[in-house]
């Protein structure tokens, strides 16, 4: 299983230096779990760089894995996470999504560097 965390999917989709990383996780839909969080956070984005309109596709389009919503689990296990690691709410939030689905997380976000079962990318 692959998660990709917001900032490959935001990459992916605006087809940046470091896209080439993520493109396999992200059409492997069988193997694709997607935090709710990143939704979040891709909409946000693409609504305020690009439109409304475009982020409703964006989050379309990462409909297509699983989706791994916020429950009372996953709060704890990411409040641990945030804990022991020093992460943000959301990062912790999708680090957690990503062990309770047994997934890789992809990403290029540096809060990640470093944490088992996380593939890392610089940015460029």
């Amino acid at each position: 299983m692959n998660i990709v965390d917001s900032s490959g999917w935001l990459e992916y989709f605006a087809d940046g230096p470091n896209a080439v990383h993520f493109s396999g996780p992200l059409q492997d839909r069988d193997s694709l779990v997607v935090s709710a969080i990143s939704m979040f956070e891709v909409f946000r984005v693409v609504s305020r760089e690009r439109s409304e309109s475009a982020a409703f596709r964006a989050v379309a389009a990462m409909r297509g894995g699983r989706v791994i919503d916020v429950d009372p689990a996953l709060a704890v296990a990411a409040a641990r996470l945030a804990a022991s690691h020093g992460l943000p709410m959301a990062d912790s939030l999708i680090l957690a999504a990503a062990r309770a689905a047994d997934a890789v997380l992809w990403t290029q976000d540096a809060h990640f560097e470093g944490l088992p079962g996380v593939k890392f990318f610089p940015k460029h």
